[in-house]
């Protein structure tokens, strides 16, 4: 009599406590999340490891991780509940009904000074839609499109992702950004030879503004951004500003991010003789998950968006 192999099986909602168990790598954390008491949380995972017969996840010191089986299965949990979603909006989609929560993620520049009025002007033409807008760097983005965190994105330079479709959005200047007062102010571009001198502050290794610039400086022969002289390193170009204005350095910064102080002369924007500076911005998403009617509506409305 031949021998049987044991079924495994699982429903969807332990599909759902397990997946936030390792998103928040915690177990209250994850029970706040799915409105349940922890012990209720800790029995559906023993359930689950029953049912399937081993270990899904390990604690290491606070956190909780996932086995190599609860990788797979994690795996196949995102999609599973991806597809269960995208089935309950296509059918409120039918039945016309719209509404539900989009999650959008946005490199600094884009998140920080684009999409927060491109994301009003969406909502109201569909008021029962909200999105919720998440910024980080480049790599930030490109990495929580890829693991399913966000659906779309919007970033400052292509990833070598090959599952990572991208369009094409709006068009962005660099500029070198100084202090009013700086011995550079009153000119409107300087050689390349005399950025190298200068303190230079800089962005994390993931800003798409700094890739773009490295690229740029190789491209006329230097070292890239090993040519610079770091002063300091900062997340975020809100910080970079300040800096700037301190008078700690200078720096490469989006025209868009420094519109408001060169209306108000705190600081002078410089080109780099020789070296004009443009990228543009894009929308991602894995092209390996199913596009939901509402991350559709998204994309339609940014790509129209950018043409006009």
């Amino acid at each position: 009599m031949p021998r049987q192999t044991p079924s495994i099986d699982f429903d969807l909602r332990q599909l759902e406590i397990f997946r936030k168990v390792v998103d928040l790598k915690s177990f209250s954390r994850a029970a706040e999340a799915v409105f349940l008491a922890q012990a209720s949380v800790s029995e559906r995972i023993a359930t689950l490891e029953n049912m399937i017969g081993t270990k899904l996840l390990d604690r290491l010191g606070r956190e909780v991780v996932p086995t190599r089986a609860g990788e797979l299965l994690y795996k196949h949990a995102v999609l599973l509940l991806e597809m269960k979603r995208t089935a309950s909006l296509e059918m409120a989609d039918f039945l016309g009904i719209r509404q539900g929560e989009i999650q959008l993620g946005g490199s600094t520049i884009p998140g920080e000074y684009i999409l927060p009025k491109v994301v009003g002007r969406f909502c109201r033409n569909y008021p029962s839609l909200s999105v919720t807008l998440t910024v980080g760097d480049t790599g930030d983005i490109q990495g929580r499109v890829l693991d399913g965190r966000l659906e779309l994105g919007v970033v400052g330079s292509r990833g070598a992702r090959k599952s990572l479709i991208h369009h094409e959005l709006w068009r962005d200047e660099l500029v070198l950004a100084v202090p009013a007062e700086h011995r550079w102010a009153t000119k409107k571009e300087i050689p390349v030879d005399a950025l190298y001198e200068e303190p230079f502050i800089f962005r994390e290794p993931g800003s798409g503004t700094f890739k773009i610039l490295d690229t740029y400086l190789r491209e006329v022969g230097s070292a890239g951004l090993a040519a610079l002289r770091p002063v300091a390193c900062f997340g975020t170009s809100t910080a970079i500003k300040e800096g700037i204005k301190g008078g700690l350095g200078v720096s490469i910064l989006s025209s868009r991010a420094v519109d408001t102080e060169l209306k108000t002369g705190i600081l002078k924007a410089l080109r780099i003789k020789g070296l004009p500076m443009y990228r543009n911005f894009f929308l991602i998403r894995d092209r390996r998950r199913i596009v939901s009617p509402l991350c559709q509506a998204l994309i339609d409305f940014l790509l129209v968006t950018c043409l006009t």
